[in-house]
């Protein structure tokens, strides 16, 4: 299921991206001869185009037929657009006319520049014909984001509200840390916002953290070697909060549900121990497989107690609940008008592209280059159920990734296009087409390469977890 999501979504953010391009030439009169969703590589599965007064389809075709040409169409219909669904789903192309780009080189060029092709127009229409994708890409989170924000509203837990503490990966237990810590501060800085939490201990190079551990302030001195250690054993969160133990529903065959329980039941000791949090009554019971224990819980604001057996697996036969805003009574959730909703999706969208970009200096630290993954991490992102919420989220996430990926000076991305637009519209010297050509070669073998190398790294590690 998280792999159809995340082709989903690449297909909206590829559709989205090449239609930003397309707009720009279409309104500065440049030829768009072929508009793609997935590569085309020895067949399409659909190609569609309009001439003679109607549209014209072609399923699963390998040669484009010689009437579909522009040089046999009517003057009308030269410029109309080839629509394609190719076959290969690694991203999607425009082909502009007189632009060398990854469909052609300088060899594929008209020998005469025609009015409607790109390398004619001004500078200034060029840069704004290339730098229409990632300007779409970047628009199409900021609505999404608002978009959520007017649909699901927002839900906000401060760390303080989380009354049983935080759950701490083992690159912060051996910092330090114990399960069940609250953070207060780090460096001397009150913090109560998990995300900030988040982002100060990583990209912040956190020296000290203060914490409340039961009734009592510590003091922990990090070693200075946790974005190394997440980093070299991807580390996906570094804490979560602790839930309480609360029946949602049953299994079939429950022993929980034979004793009496029901849902809504709060556990909160085992034989007599006092345990609250989700985590440690599941270690627990792992301790008495087969045996049958004391559970005592809340009910109604009562406490009350049941003999049940464990089964041979160490479970009670229950689902617990994981929604967090019935977990916990201080969540605050906040409705969005519209107006508001578009506001706060501005707002979140440009702190998620900041606290993204400083994150990249992490691919630099010890470790860094083999947390990169490409197609494998990105699915791993989308949860293996179907969740619309999650998927415009993960969606809106990988459409401000794509825009900033894009906009880096390398040729064979658009930023490659946009830094030598800008060198001609400052220096009124423009590059070569031979030596665009050339550019254009060396940083698509670049591009290549880094997706053979994240790739690998996906494939390493689906190979290390198998054997």
């Amino acid at each position: 299921m998280n792999w159809l999501a995340l082709i989903l979504s690449l297909t909206i953010l590829v559709a989205t991206h090449e239609l930003g391009h397309l707009a720009f030439a279409k309104l500065f009169h440049t030829r768009v001869r072929r508009y793609y969703i997935f590569f085309n590589w020895k067949f399409s599965i659909l190609k569609a185009k309009r001439f003679d007064g109607k549209w014209h389809f072609l399923w699963f075709n390998a040669t484009t037929p010689e009437s579909w040409e522009e040089k046999n169409l009517k003057p009308e219909d030269q410029n109309n657009t080839l629509w394609g669904l190719g076959w290969i789903p690694l991203g999607g192309y425009c082909d502009i006319a007189g632009m060398i780009d990854e469909t052609k080189d300088v060899s594929d060029l008209e020998a005469e520049p025609q009015p409607w092709e790109y390398r004619i127009k001004p500078a200034w229409q060029r840069l704004c014909i290339i730098s229409g994708g990632v300007l779409v890409n970047f628009v199409t989170a900021l609505l999404l984001y608002g978009a959520i924000f007017s649909h699901w509203g927002k839900d906000e837990l401060p760390m303080h509200s989380a009354t049983l503490g935080f759950q701490y990966h083992q690159v912060m237990l051996d910092e330090g840390f114990h399960n069940g810590d609250l953070i207060c501060a780090i460096d001397g800085q009150e913090v109560d916002d998990y995300v900030e939490a988040n982002k100060m201990l990583l990209l912040g190079d956190a020296r000290q953290v203060t914490v409340r551990r039961d009734d009592t302030m510590v003091t922990i001195d990090m070693s200075g070697r946790l974005v190394e250690r997440v980093n070299t054993e991807r580390v996906k969160h570094l804490m979560t909060p602790r839930i309480p133990f609360v029946v949602k529903s049953f299994v079939a065959g429950s022993t929980a549900e034979r004793a009496g329980m029901l849902p809504g039941d709060s556990v909160v000791s085992i034989n007599g121990e006092r345990i609250a949090a989700f985590n440690d009554i599941t270690e627990a019971l792992a301790e008495h497989k087969g045996e049958t224990v004391t559970i005592g819980f809340y009910r109604d604001r009562m406490t009350a107690s049941l003999e049940v057996e464990v089964s041979s697996s160490g479970k009670l036969g229950v689902q617990c609940e994981t929604d967090i805003a019935r977990l916990f009574p201080d969540i605050r959730h906040i409705d969005y008008t519209i107006p508001q909703a578009i506001a706060a999706g501005i707002s979140h969208g440009w702190e998620t592209l900041v606290t993204y970009v400083s994150g990249l200096k992490m691919l630099f630290a010890p470790g860094g280059a083999q947390n990169l993954g490409g197609f494998g991490a990105m699915a791993s992102l989308f949860p293996d159920h179907w969740d619309w919420q999650a998927f415009w989220e993960l969606t809106a996430l990988l459409a401000l990734i794509l825009a900033f990926m894009n906009i880096i000076p390398i040729p064979g991305l658009d930023g490659g296009h946009i830094l030598f637009t800008l060198w001609e519209i400052i220096t009124r010297k423009k590059p070569s087409d031979n030596f665009l050509s050339y550019a254009q070669n060396v940083g698509m073998f670049l591009l290549l390469a880094l997706m053979i190398f994240a790739n690998g790294n996906d494939l390493w590690r689906w190979l290390s977890s198998k054997f």
